[in-house]
């Protein structure tokens, strides 16, 4: 689809009322699987999506700054006030590496995708709300209040997703592979070719029967609080989703937030990982790294004194939060080209990091660890896909990964990767 452009006319027109209820995924029981769905438990912001009114997608590199651009247009035309509390409208995202052919199992997501749903349902305040939209055109109207009200008059007001019972998984990956790929990276480390790379693996696991996919997000929402969960499922049912800790980017006019999380320990390890030379080391390098890409793009930068421990429940990670305004002119498709990838899944330096692993790790990411989330008109919140699976019937591939500095060792990496996937392996419904 051509991208829009500032001066087009809008091209849908939607409407939005309340609706009785608290969570939006309660819209399954009655619109059936979302086609897309965002939530972040601690800040009680969740959102679900389905169909498609709307789609924006690049097909070759040189696309994606304009069509990440244009989804910050005001290309709406609302019946009624729209609610400033509303994410997106646009939902989607984009793969770690634009230069990598689409290929497999990514072709349904392709390079980037973003769309637009049909029905939109987010949390507003104690209560929901719901917009509708439609390709503007005559009728256009008309089929977004009957709509509205078809919505309103069969969501349910109360509604829990029974949690299916724990299953036994199937799952392969091949740690002497992985661990060869660690001696490598710490061998072109100790040669002073990079300072850091992050390797990255996937897990194939299969379950008995096909993955109910509202399942697994109830499952990763009620594990992770302190996480995105998102999904993105194609028309073909493809779904990726997980939940990730990572933010990289939040907009909101010239305000920006971001973050360093890099360096990992087990469950009730903050001490050793303050102390760990090894893991400030990987930290500070991501640090650095920001503050240097949004120098160019903003009026001012800020970040926190000393790095704080983030706990999650399978994981803990040192965290530095930082902070800019932006300076004029610079939007969300500026912001995402200046920081992504970040050395928290790439490495510095940035281009050799990139260059070893397109060389040595024979993995094809596709939209893990690259940018995913909403983009609205002057207002983006957009996250790195970490602790992730690409899901289609009863087969799922996870993808974990881990950063590599001087200093790391093979077995201690691969742990750390068994540890990352545990959060997918249990939303899956491992036992």
């Amino acid at each position: 689809m051509t991208p829009l452009s500032p001066a087009e006319d809008p091209r849908w027109v939607a409407g939005m009322m309340p609706l009785p209820g608290v969570d939006p995924l309660a819209g399954a029981g009655s619109l059936g699987v979302p086609s897309v769905y965002w939530e972040r438990p601690v800040a009680r912001e969740a959102v679900a999506g389905w169909g498609e009114a709307g789609v924006l997608e690049a097909h070759a590199p040189g696309e994606l700054p304009s069509v990440l651009g244009a989804l910050g247009y005001d290309s709406v035309r609302w019946l009624d006030a729209v609610s400033p509390q509303m994410p997106g409208p646009w939902f989607g995202g984009m793969r770690f590496s634009p230069t990598q052919p689409v290929e497999g199992e990514w072709r349904s997501h392709g390079l980037a995708r973003w769309t637009l749903p049909e029905v939109l349902v987010w949390r507003e305040g104690s209560a929901l709300a719901v917009a509708v939209f439609a390709p503007e055109g005559p009728g256009a109207e008309d089929v977004v209040r009957s709509r509205l009200e078809r919505v309103r008059a069969s969501f349910p007001q109360s509604y829990r997703h029974p949690l299916g019972a724990p299953v036994a998984l199937r799952t392969a990956s091949s740690r002497p592979d992985f661990e060869a790929l660690v001696d490598r990276a710490v061998e072109a480390i100790g040669a002073g070719q990079l300072h850091k790379v992050v390797l990255a693996r996937a897990l194939e696991a299969e379950g008995p029967e096909p993955f109910d996919v509202v399942d697994v997000l109830a499952r990763l929402r009620e594990q992770n609080p302190r996480c995105a969960t998102f999904l993105f499922r194609a028309p073909d049912g493809t779904g990726f989703l997980g939940a990730t800790p990572e933010t990289l980017c939040r907009v909101d006019g010239r305000r920006l937030e971001t973050e360093a999380l890099a360096g990992s320990a087990a469950p009730g390890g903050a001490d050793a990982l303050d102390a760990s030379d090894k893991d400030r080391r990987e930290h500070d390098a991501v640090v650095r790294y920001i503050l240097q890409a949004l120098t160019p793009v903003a009026a001012s930068v800020s970040a926190d004194a000393q790095p704080s421990v983030l706990a999650l429940k399978n994981v803990v990670h040192l965290r530095t939060g930082i902070r800019a305004e932006l300076a004029d002119g610079v939007d969300t498709a500026t912001v995402v080209t200046a920081l992504h990838p970040t050395p928290a899944v790439g490495g510095t330096p940035r281009e050799r990091a990139l260059s070893f692993l397109v060389e040595h790790e024979s993995l094809d990411r596709g939209w893990y660890a690259g940018p995913v989330g909403w983009v609205g008109p002057g207002r983006a919140h957009l996250v790195v896909a970490l602790r992730s699976a690409l899901v289609r019937g009863a087969k799922a591939r996870l993808f974990v990964g881990a950063g590599i500095v001087a200093g790391s060792s093979a077995e201690s990496e691969w742990r750390e990767t068994e540890m990352k996937s545990l959060a997918m392996l249990r939303a899956l419904g491992g036992r």
